[in-house]
């Protein structure tokens, strides 16, 4: 019941979904599953142990699957799973894990990687993030939900990205980006809140007033970054500003960008 170009080299060995478009020139290997109603436009490479979750689209020239970047990749056996309704749009590339990282690349629902952007081995993408042109994502990456990395940027390996952040174009990102903030300079640095995308996502007026005052706090109060932070998880009351104390809190390979 799928729709494949006779130009299109499919394993037999692959399975795939249920309604699928495969156009011309495409080469899809023998360990990978596509879900129902996948499209891969023309001239795109899935391989690996690789899963694509339904209703996503792959644009052309776009390699999923492909074998890490990392010297100490010894050809072990790692996978790639990416969930449903993604927009992996031309040249994009994502190669699957690493025995010293997990072994696994994993990739949620609802996103959008824009032409030419990197999703590199043991990285964790949420749901609803944007990853615009060029911008790169290192190993052994968190991002989570609804994030915004703006194009050109990079992000070091192992850094995380807390839900709704926002990291403006041409950003180096070297240490933890707080949930919900907003990151700007060629060398990024922690420059407020992502007030925009909070009102977008209708949260109360109450919720961001507590976390422009928790952040506040985290810039100007007494203590180290993670005395203050550890305040506000016994003074706050909002679930926003506790989600982002326990983000502060939680295990890291990084340090911080604090607020400047």
């Amino acid at each position: 019941m799928a729709d494949i170009h006779p130009s299109a080299v499919i394993d037999p060995g692959a399975v795939i979904g249920e309604g699928c478009s495969i156009g011309p020139l495409c080469v899809v290997g023998p360990e990978v599953v596509l879900g129902a109603n996948v499209t891969l436009k023309s001239h795109v490479v899935v391989t690996g142990d690789t899963q694509v979750g339904d209703d996503t689209t792959v644009f052309p020239f776009a390699v999923i699957g492909e074998i890490p970047q990392d010297l100490k990749f010894g050809g072990e056996k790692t996978q790639l799973r990416i969930g449903a309704r993604n927009r992996i749009r031309e040249h994009v590339t994502m190669n699957t894990g690493t025995a010293g990282g997990g072994g696994l690349t994993q990739v949620g629902d609802d996103n959008l990687f824009m032409a030419g952007c990197h999703i590199a081995h043991d990285a964790k993408v949420g749901n609803r993030t944007v990853i615009v042109n060029n911008s790169a994502i290192a190993g052994h990456c968190i991002i989570e939900d609804d994030v915004i990395i703006g194009g050109l940027c990079g992000v070091h390996q192992f850094v995380r990205v807390g839900k709704g952040a926002i990291i403006g174009a041409l950003s180096m990102v070297t240490a933890d980006v707080i949930p919900h903030g907003l990151v700007m300079g060629q060398r990024g640095v922690l420059d407020g809140l992502n007030l925009v995308g909070l009102k977008r996502k209708g949260v109360a007026r109450s919720d961001i007033t507590a976390l422009r005052a928790a952040f506040q706090m985290l810039k100007d109060g007494e203590g180290t970054f993670h005395d203050r932070a550890a305040r506000l998880k016994e003074e706050s009351e909002s679930d926003f500003v506790r989600e982002m104390v326990d983000f502060i809190l939680g295990p890291s390979d990084r340090s911080f960008l604090t607020p400047k």
